[in-house]
């Protein structure tokens, strides 16, 4: 069902964990399979330094939220914005069509974490 890279992703998942004094977190669910994915980061001069994620799913929830975070780490807010599913779904190799809205829920666990971010600095 998983290719390896997915496989892979989701066995040594990186960035796992909370982040104590995160700039900004984004938590996302979906109601229809039960996924919730949190992703916190750490913002300085308008680059996001450290990016971590919390995720309550299956195989291919953890693989993206890995994922996601690990391609905004060292992009400026601008650039994470506009990273999306697609984007993820594709450095993974693919994932079974049932599982794409694992990389929905990346994509907009990132865009909540940078509205997070951007609503503090206000």
């Amino acid at each position: 069902m998983y290719n390896d890279k997915v496989l892979e992703a989701f066995a040594n998942p990186k960035n796992v964990g909370e982040m104590e004094n995160a700039d900004g977190i984004g938590t996302i669910g979906n109601a229809s399979c039960g996924d919730i994915m949190r992703i916190y980061i750490k913002v300085e001069n308008n680059v996001i330094v450290d990016a971590k994620f919390k995720t309550f799913g299956c195989a291919a929830a953890i693989a993206t939220a890995s994922t996601a975070t690990d391609m905004i780490i060292g992009k400026t807010i601008e650039e994470a914005l506009t990273i999306k599913n697609a984007d993820v779904v594709a450095f993974l190799g693919g994932l079974p069509p049932q599982k794409i809205h694992c990389s929905v829920l990346a994509e907009e666990a990132i865009q909540a974490a940078v509205e997070d971010y951007r609503s503090k600095q206000k």
